[in-house]
């Protein structure tokens, strides 16, 4: 007999289809939240008139705008943002952007949570994993404040209570988690990610397949999102080849937002895999984009767990278009059909990188509950030469 249990994040709800601004501003007042700060990367928030667009809905209530978020959230910069919240006391944060604000967020949330100050402070909040590869999760304190979530990328980190922050000696990106990190609410809203540059919205919409796919293919999947994440899976083959074709279509990109939407229904609930988990790794050591990591490693995980799981992946082909039950090359056949990079010389990875990575790996959660066992940095360099 099965058994499980599911955890519901702790969301309001999620508006779509709305202005952002408008829907902000609502959002904000319902909440009852007198000061605002708007956490966006510098990108949207100087080259667009996005976050100035947020800033005037919410008036002379706005806090202010911080807008020194950093790829791959080393954690000096999570500690500039809770430094910032502590200077200026906000009652809630209004995350613009994609995954790297939303990171810098929730691990700033839990920094505040637990009075952490220097960077050794999150050695004692980080999940680890033990030699038998147990997860060692430390309770966090719930934070002083929480944030409300508009998504300009397709990483799905909107719908999530697990952040990453990267420890640069170490060399390796760790994940937190807390129940009241991520977003309480999320607003979806296609108008403002035309101005996401094509390559970094369509590597992120394969970001938010390999959630649907590593969520089908867990070693311990769950019937509620196994219907999610296949009808999202569906969603993604449909729209994000229209994104490409139609950029300006709206349609079509608020079908890819809602389809990550109903991909990510597994993230930190259902255990994930290899190409989560080693992506991590390419991002800490070689400074690989989350979506180009995605896009380089499933396939090549894919194959190398087919052994164990080929029934599972079945499904995720058919979601996916293929009948003949060849998950790895449908998501290969969705990559190189979106323009992306497909191998690891592709994205500036080198064998010289293989040694930090591997060992990173098998630090990683994700990499431990690989439904094919990974026992050793030998597996891993494994499925990186599958990659390569």
């Amino acid at each position: 007999m099965q058994s499980g249990v599911y955890e519901f994040l702790a969301q309001d709800r999620v508006i779509y289809g709305r202005p952002a601004a408008e829907a902000v501003a609502e959002t904000v007042a319902k909440l009852g939240s007198k000061r605002p700060l708007i956490v966006a990367s510098r990108s949207l928030s100087r080259g667009t008139g996005v976050v100035a667009a947020i800033r005037a809905a919410l008036g002379d209530a706005c806090a202010g705008v911080f807008d020194s978020c950093v790829e791959h959230v080393p954690r000096a910069s999570v500690l500039a943002l809770a430094e910032e919240v502590r200077r200026l006391e906000p009652d809630l944060i209004v995350t613009v952007g994609g995954g790297t604000p939303m990171d810098t967020v929730k691990v700033a949330l839990v920094a505040l949570a637990e009075g952490i100050t220097d960077t050794a402070g999150f050695d004692s909040v980080r999940i680890r994993v033990a030699g038998d590869g147990t997860r060692i999760v430390p309770a966090v304190k719930d934070p002083p404040l929480r944030q409300i979530i508009v998504p300009t990328t397709l990483s799905g980190a909107e719908f999530s209570n697990l952040g990453g922050a990267t420890d640069p000696d170490r060399r390796v990106k760790d994940l937190y988690t807390g129940r009241y990190i991520g977003g309480q609410v999320v607003i979806l809203d296609p108008a403002v990610t035309v101005h996401t540059p094509e390559r970094l919205w369509l590597s992120t919409g394969i970001r938010a397949v390999d959630h649907a796919v590593e969520t089908v293919c867990s070693r311990k999947p769950q019937p509620f999102t196994d219907a999610t994440c296949l009808h999202g899976l569906a969603m993604l083959a449909r729209s994000l080849p229209a994104n490409r074709e139609r950029p300006d279509d709206l349609d079509a990109r608020l079908e890819s937002q809602l389809g990550v939407w109903l991909a990510s229904t597994g993230l930190g609930r259902v255990e994930w895999g290899a190409s989560h988990g080693i992506g991590h790794q390419l991002g800490a050591v070689a400074n690989v984009p989350h979506g180009h990591c995605s896009c380089v490693m499933l396939p090549s995980v894919l194959r190398w767990n087919h052994p164990v799981n080929a029934d599972r992946q079945r499904l995720v082909a058919q979601a996916l278009g293929r009948e003949d039950g060849d998950a790895a090359a449908a998501v290969a056949d969705l990559v190189r059909a979106l323009g992306q990079p497909d191998s690891l010389r592709a994205v500036g990875v080198t064998r010289d990188h293989f040694a930090a990575i591997a060992a990173g790996a098998m630090q990683n959660m994700m990499v431990r509950s690989n439904p094919r066992p990974i026992t050793g940095e030998a597996d891993v360099r494994e499925i990186l030469e599958l990659a390569w």
